[in-house]
């Protein structure tokens, strides 16, 4: 016959189950707290400048049609069948690239489909390249592109078999840089970069330039910083522009149309 001190003892059982029940809560709160943070941070964008905005919806020759996860820049009259995907720079508002887009556009007659990407993080966007390219079935050549961390990524879909099946024949960056290599790719690739551009500094893109194809066009404003790509106001640990927003339409139009866009 067992003695009674042989018997467990339920006052010593449950404040073990108090305490791994606490420590669940506890992991819990913070597991919560954490996912609160990611989310408020990823959607607090660098917005868009609405003068700079209004300026292309009020333009007779584009009409802006905007859906659930793209802003289409599409010329009224006279569209060629080139188009660009192009992808907006970490929790940068995609209404802020139109004005320096829309120049585009209106000469050439490209369309161009700005992405919403998820979270404002093109990384966390795992859509295909045709969700993007479906919104404008016309469009037979395509380009992919994007703004810094968007540069990234468009570097990553523009060497895949779904963009080639989707027409893509180049890569376009604005203050990027390729992390994967494509200099045996065979794209055609165009980087626009700024000569005060604090972020991707043109160090860094002479350092990422062999991952290009050999053939890659290198066209370096003068003047313009990492924000002057698009149009949201001042970014964190850039350089200071001395170009102004209607010039730099003028010169990133002038290096998207020579390069066939």
């Amino acid at each position: 016959m067992s003695s009674a001190s042989e018997i467990p003892s339920t006052r010593t059982r449950r404040p073990n189950r108090h305490r791994l029940r606490t420590t669940v809560l506890w992991i819990l709160g913070v597991l919560v707290l954490l996912v609160v943070g990611v989310l408020f941070w990823a959607h607090a964008v660098m917005l868009g400048e609405r003068p700079a905005s209004l300026e292309v919806w009020r333009n007779p020759d584009i009409t802006v049609t905007a859906t659930d996860h793209s802003v289409v820049l599409s010329p009224s009259n006279n569209a060629s069948e080139v188009g660009l995907v192009f992808i907006p720079g970490a929790k940068v508002d995609p209404y802020a690239y139109m004005y320096k887009l829309s120049g585009i556009v209106e000469q050439t007659g490209a369309t161009v489909v700005i992405t919403k990407p998820t979270l404002n993080l093109a990384f966390f966007d795992t859509r295909p390249l045709d969700t993007f390219t479906n919104d404008a079935p016309e469009v037979t050549e395509w380009f992919v592109g994007g703004h810094s961390l968007g540069g990234v990524r468009a570097c990553q879909m523009a060497d895949t078999a779904d963009a080639a099946a989707d027409g893509v024949t180049g890569l376009v960056l604005f203050g990027s840089y390729c992390a994967n290599d494509l200099s045996e790719s065979g794209l055609r690739v165009l980087s626009i970069s700024g000569s005060d551009d604090g972020l991707s500094t043109p160090a860094k893109i002479d350092a990422a330039a062999h991952l290009l194809p050999a053939d890659a066009v290198f066209v370096e404003i003068d003047g313009a910083n990492h924000a002057s790509f698009g149009d949201y106001g001042v970014q964190p640990g850039d350089g200071t522009a001395t170009i102004d927003d209607t010039e730099m339409r003028r010169e990133i139009t002038d290096a998207l149309q020579g390069f066939g866009l």
